[in-house]
């Protein structure tokens, strides 16, 4: 209940206690002035510049495979490639990103709970954009050195989904999870958004190159920018508000952070709750990371678009997850805050809706391959996607907000691997370029798809999980999520 002290300070009692909060903050509007938003967009643009670093590849292998007309000493034009990879190379050059990413999901959340997220994050990202720089001339000299440099790149951005959510520990409110969270995750959609369509017209106009050096750059900008503005902890940022800060520290229960977290691995490695997260992780990122690799190449074989027309195209998709997802993460909060809904019947409805409407039409994908067609479906399907994120996406944070960065490591290891499996299989699936061939790609997704919506349907969980405190932590009253009873909207 909102209420004013003798003293004219206004102040508002919830179930994390009482908060002070000042008037010119609460209807502040400049979004700069509250700081956990501050973190939010620059996360936003962090994972922004992951994805344009892990999708440029994808689009400018297009160009380094297309033919290229020459003539020869007598005058007669001729046709060559500059990379002369067949469809199974090609494979394996998209999927050696995905061998290392997979390698550091589980240090990375490690990392991020013990020395702060925001050093993990940043530095992670830094370095794939300067591999990123010296990709072109290195990939001109063989292709086990790009392939041995993707795999780099991956071990350096395999650290950032699951370090985020140590950041987040920190500074999230409880019921501005889903909002802070999707914003964050949002910018890896969008970053697909802006890298396929402008990749594919640099590739065209400027040369495969080109997008290398410029996207690899942008990383760097980005990185100078982090390092200097965000901090680990609320207390630590110097243009904190006190009200703000005191918001942050009540609602998440203000205690002294403990210098060392322990971590219950068997109560996590046995928890239904914490592996129905993570089948909901594997099933979205199989038919994400489908998409994200081969699309250009779908495109290109089947619907017979230009390079240029390709990026435009195929960034449609991701335009529409990047919308959904800021629109599903302002919805789950709000059905959480009014209690129209619990924790957990909001993350199963989105998560589990999402899935079902995916696998319906990503199964029409295979099936009409008509440009128009197909377009739309993919479309759709991948934009649903943006619900399934405010579902499994901020799950582990619902479970156990102190564990929620080893679980996201321990996820994000095992949905990383249909970005190694799926490239590859397609490549061997994919062997004459035919609507039949990729037919059984679309319907291989769909049915992982489907399967993922049971599992999180059956076992997933928006409460905070007995196993989920340490030692310091249990002495504390627990705190129910999934009963929201007041949140600070101003703030």
């Amino acid at each position: 209940m909102e209420r004013k002290k003798s003293s004219g300070e206004s102040v508002k009692d919830t179930e994390y206690g009482t908060v002070k909060y000042e008037d010119e903050l609460a209807s502040s509007w400049k979004f700069w002035k509250k700081r956990r938003y501050v973190v939010g967009v620059l996360a936003f643009l962090g994972f922004f510049t992951s994805y344009i670093l892990r999708v440029n590849l994808s689009v400018a292998i297009v160009a380094m495979t297309a033919k290229i007309e020459k003539v020869d000493a007598n005058g007669d034009p001729y046709f060559q490639r500059e990379f002369d990879w067949d469809s199974r190379t090609q494979g394996i050059v998209l999927s050696s990103f995905f061998y290392g990413y997979i390698s550091t999901q589980l240090l990375g959340g490690w990392l991020g709970a013990r020395i702060g997220g925001k050093r993990v994050f940043g530095l992670g990202i830094a370095a794939t954009a300067f591999f990123t720089i010296i990709t072109p001339p290195l990939a001109r000299i063989s292709v086990y050195i790009l392939i041995v440099l993707r795999i780099i790149e991956g071990i350096c951005e395999g650290v950032t989904y699951p370090c985020i959510q140590a950041i987040w520990a920190q500074w999230a409110p409880p019921l501005e999870r889903s909002k802070l969270a999707t914003l964050a995750f949002s910018g890896s959609f969008f970053g697909t958004v802006f890298a396929m369509p402008v990749a594919g017209l640099m590739a065209e106009h400027l040369g495969w190159s080109s997008v290398f050096y410029i996207f690899g750059a942008a990383g760097l900008v980005w990185f100078f920018f982090w390092w200097i503005i965000v901090k680990d902890r609320p207390e630590d940022d110097p243009w904190m508000s006190k009200a703000e800060l005191e918001y942050i520290k009540s609602s998440l229960g203000a205690s002294e952070k403990k210098e060392r977290i322990s971590h219950p691995w068997k109560a996590i490695l046995t928890s239904p709750p914490v592996w129905a997260i993570v089948a909901a992780h594997f099933s979205e990122n199989w038919g994400f990371y489908t998409m994200l690799t081969q699309l250009p190449t779908f495109m290109n074989d089947i619907l017979d678009f230009k390079l240029d027309k390709t990026g435009y195209l195929s960034a449609l998709p991701y335009l529409a997850m990047t919308l959904v997802v800021q629109f599903s993460g302002h919805l789950a909060d709000y059905l959480r805050t009014k209690k129209i809904l619990t924790t957990t019947q909001v993350r199963k409805l989105f998560n589990c809706g999402a899935f079902v409407f995916q696998t319906i039409f990503m199964t029409c994908t295979a099936f009409i391959l008509t440009p128009a067609g197909v377009v739309i479906c993919i479309t759709i399907a991948v934009g649903l996607g943006g619900f399934a994120w405010s579902g499994f996406g901020v799950n582990y944070l619902d479970i156990a907000p102190k564990q929620a960065s080893v679980l996201m490591g321990i996820g994000n290891t095992i949905a990383t691997l249909p970005g190694v499996i799926s490239p590859i299989l397609t490549g061997y699936i994919v062997q004459n370029k035919s609507p039949a061939e990729w037919r059984t790609v679309f319907i291989i997704a769909s049915a992982i798809y489907l399967v993922g919506a049971v599992i999180y349907g059956l076992y997933a969980s928006g409460e905070k999980q007995s196993w989920a405190d340490d030692e310091r932590a249990e002495e504390e009253p627990k705190k129910s999520y999934d009963n929201p009873a007041m949140e600070i909207d101003h703030l």
